[in-house]
């Protein structure tokens, strides 16, 4: 039974997509799940990172093509609102707070792809692949795929690794920017999590600020930006962790912020 499960390393949540006897492919039990989890990690101030990982040797394997396969014989409804509840999910990533890290291993396949790259951070085995399947099977993308590339790479790979369906590797997509760091195999969670504590040291308001920044950059213009980055900036100087991190560079002490 596919499900994800919810631990904690620290400051940090994480996230285990676990169906390893289908390489974790994912369903609506999974994208409810990981809602809910967010959800419950942007109230909690004891969590100040996520990290989200498959079980075993596979990250994710996308949908699962039995459950798709089944879901042709009813109405077309029924496919929508599972694809919508991993929409959400998606949506919940790309919104929320506090950093999302993908850790890697193995193959990240299909929605797994979209999954990866709708996290904030991605840390990658060096010999874990990645691949938009949908073609192969006879269907178009989900998950946000087709916008996670599309604002990464040129409109000609991204149309290659669409229509083509061919795999890349984590090596090719940290030269091209899309990969933090390729660690070796087996490697990849505890890097994340070396990654996430790293983060777990900045002051928590700082990273909203910037995610929130980062996310709206790309439909701004300059001057709409501008203005964003003044309101984000002032109101960080007058939260209690700007006084924090001023005094503690000055004092040339590490700050411990609130």
């Amino acid at each position: 039974m596919a499900e994800l499960k919810s631990t904690s390393r620290g400051r940090t949540m994480v996230l285990t997509i676990s169906n390893p006897e289908q390489r974790n492919a994912m369903g609506p039990e999974i994208y409810a799940a990981g809602v809910e989890a967010l959800n419950a990690a942007d109230t909690n101030p004891e969590v100040h990172s996520v990290v989200i990982v498959g079980e075993g040797s596979w990250f994710c394997a996308g949908g699962n093509l039995l459950r798709l396969q089944a879901n042709r014989q009813r109405p077309p409804e029924v496919q929508a609102r599972s694809i919508e509840a991993m929409h959400n999910w998606i949506d919940a990533i790309r919104t929320f707070a506090k950093p999302v890290i993908a850790a890697v291993e193995g193959a990240a396949a299909g929605a797994g792809f979209s999954l990866a790259l709708a996290c904030d951070l991605l840390v990658a085995a060096d010999d874990a692949v990645f691949v938009m399947s949908y073609a192969n099977v006879g269907l178009s993308p989900d998950g946000g795929g087709s916008w996670s590339l599309s604002h990464l790479l040129p409109r000609q790979l991204v149309t290659e690794l669409l229509m083509a369906g061919e795999r890349i590797s984590a090596g090719r997509l940290q030269q091209l920017g899309v990969v933090n760091r390729v660690v070796p195999h087996g490697a990849a969670l505890e890097a994340a999590l070396a990654m996430a504590e790293q983060l777990n040291d900045r002051a928590p308001n700082v990273l909203s600020s910037v995610k929130e920044l980062i996310s709206e950059a790309p439909a701004a213009s300059l001057t709409q930006q501008l203005a964003r980055e003044r309101d984000h900036f002032v109101r960080n100087l007058h939260h209690p962790n700007g006084g924090i991190g001023i005094a503690a560079f000055l004092a040339k002490q590490p700050p411990r912020y609130e």
